[in-house]
């Protein structure tokens, strides 16, 4: 039987459609695209935004209208958060959300003997271990995504993660290891390690972030070690030293800000302030070299006056990120953020993200610029427009290249020419 993925949302996510799909194709089932006639589709979601439940919906009941023979599998986060809304989206043959995804074989088994639908939503529970299945690829990639940290003991205010993903877990260092290795083997130079709360693991385990990051620099084979986003509170002085030590670790950190704003941070239930923010910036910066930072804002939070928006709006700007996520605040049921006074409306919202675009798009156009005549080393993913090649530096800057050689996952050194209009540096091989 042929089945397709659908993944909504983050890495962790897309690392999770990975393990799934390894372990349906190690049971006999093909893998195909989902743009492809299918006997199964699986729609893994995502529920961060009121936006991503829509997209989540769209998904499912368009799988279903194209194909009304084939299984429709709806997973992922917006069933563990929302399981009465997954239950009453009625296209969906088979529910269950991210904690039981992994006895996706015994579901469709079911399905196939009874014909009836199957619901199957287990709660997350404190003191639930890390769980699922390794990978050993990630398919069509140069790089690899490793989850090695899942939930979050943060509750922001706004955040419904805690309850579509736990509390914190993470993959113990021995199951990490052979993770890395096989993966290694297989011919990925670079990985990526991904957490719904990253810099968190190893509380559980009795272990360090670091130590999960050394381990990776110093498996054979890999030549680039990335990180994915990145609570700022955990960044210590501390953690960024023994980080500096690890040459293979690339120097760019994505920093979950959310806003510039003090009174907007402490209504949002995060846990530090602008200045502190700013030290840990200040800090990567002059312990990496070209290092570069990226981040989350989100504009439109409830009880965010003009002048909270201009300090945050000011923020961002003095920080200089080389990109920024934009974002606007949308109520998620069952957070205290649901229950707050001073909701904007749209328009507003709208606007401010407007604004906060604008602004951010400069600072990346005056990086981008920035990077002329430098040469650098790229590590090349795949083809763009006709006759150019893209990928990434270590600090991950686009670029591409024009060129008809076969390059996907080489790393080539590349001078930089030139800055498109497609957010990509324009590039020369050498």
């Amino acid at each position: 039987m042929k089945v397709a993925f659908y993944t909504l949302g983050c890495k962790v996510n897309q690392y999770e459609s990975q393990a799934l799909s390894e372990l349906l194709r190690k049971n006999g089932y093909e893998i195909v695209q989902n743009k492809e006639k299918a006997d199964i589709y699986i729609v893994n979601s995502c529920t961060v935004t009121a936006s991503a439940d829509q997209k989540t919906r769209q998904a499912v009941r368009h799988f279903k209208r194209a194909n009304p023979d084939s299984i429709v599998v709806l997973t992922g986060c917006m069933p563990q958060a929302y399981p009465d809304s997954a239950k009453n989206l009625i296209e969906a043959d088979i529910v269950t959300g991210n904690k039981s995804n992994v006895k996706i074989l015994d579901m469709l088994d079911t399905y196939a003997k009874f014909g009836k639908r199957v619901v199957d939503i287990s709660l997350h529970k404190k003191g639930d271990d890390f769980s699922g299945p390794p990978i050993t690829s990630f398919d069509e990639r140069t790089r690899a995504y490793i989850k090695i940290q899942d939930g979050c003991n943060r509750f922001c205010s706004y955040c419904i993660i805690p309850t579509s993903r736990g509390r914190v877990r993470s993959k113990p260092l021995d199951d990490l290891k052979k993770e890395l290795e096989q993966v290694a083997k297989n011919g990925y130079s670079e990985v990526v390690l991904v957490g719904i709360n990253l810099s968190s693991y190893g509380r559980d385990i009795d272990a360090q972030f670091p130590d999960a990051v050394k381990l990776a620099c110093d498996t054979k084979g890999i030549k680039r070690v990335r990180l994915g986003s990145l609570e700022p509170d955990c960044l210590t002085n501390e953690v960024i030293e023994k980080l500096a030590d690890l040459p293979k670790l690339c120097p760019q950190f994505h920093i979950s800000l959310q806003s510039g704003c003090d009174n907007t941070l402490k209504a949002m239930n995060r846990h530090y302030t602008a200045e502190e923010y700013k030290a840990i910036c200040d800090k990567l910066r002059s312990s990496f070299k070209d290092c570069t930072l990226t981040t989350d804002v989100m504009v439109g939070f409830a009880g965010e006056s003009e002048e909270d928006f201009e300090e945050s709006l000011r923020f961002v700007k003095e920080i200089g990120f080389e990109k920024v996520h934009v974002f606007p605040y949308s109520v998620r049921t069952g957070t205290k953020a649901e229950k707050m006074s001073g909701h904007l409306p749209k328009k507003v919202k709208d606007e401010r993200c407007h604004i906060m675009l604008r602004e951010t798009e400069k600072i990346r156009n005056q990086f981008f610029n920035s990077q002329i005549g430098k040469t650098v080393s790229v590590l090349f993913e795949g083809k763009t427009s006709a006759g150019f090649i893209c990928g990434h530096t270590a600090n991950y800057t686009p670029v591409k290249v024009k060129s008809l050689q076969e390059l996907c996952a080489e790393t080539r050194d590349v001078k930089i020419i030139g800055v498109g209009d497609d957010d990509f540096c324009l590039g020369e091989l050498l």
